[in-house]
């Protein structure tokens, strides 16, 4: 799967926010400073060219939808993260948030508890 830009990104969760919509909806849902209305319509297109997004022509305006739920794009761009800067392995990844992040007693024992869960499993 393609990386999308931030822009894209951007345009992607209000899509998946809001559902199907025009350009001015996208527009105004998008955070300030907003961009202009060209910008977010070329966004659009470029995002269906990639397959991302698709449309429902209304007379001359456009209804945007999303074509992949915001799911499956978060699952793989985890996954190409693993696989780009952690040599594929989830346990390096994990190693990596818990030395740099300041977590406390019970989010580590949230974690612990999902890792227990995870192994009974399997």
């Amino acid at each position: 799967m393609e990386r999308l830009t931030k822009a894209e990104e951007q345009v992607m969760q209000v899509l998946w926010k809001l559902g199907p919509s025009f350009v001015k909806d996208i527009l105004a849902a998008m955070p300030a400073p907003r961009p202009a209305v060209t910008t977010v319509s070329t966004i659009v297109r470029i995002l269906e060219e990639k397959g991302f997004v698709e449309h429902e022509a209304f007379g001359r305006s456009h209804r945007y939808q999303a074509r992949i739920s915001k799911a499956t794009y978060g699952d793989r761009s985890v996954r190409k993260l693993v696989k780009d800067y952690f040599g594929s392995s989830p346990k390096a990844l994990l190693s990596f948030f818990l030395e740099r992040e300041q977590l406390d007693a019970k989010e580590l024992d949230e974690l612990l508890k999902l890792i227990k869960h995870t192994k009974k499993q399997r």
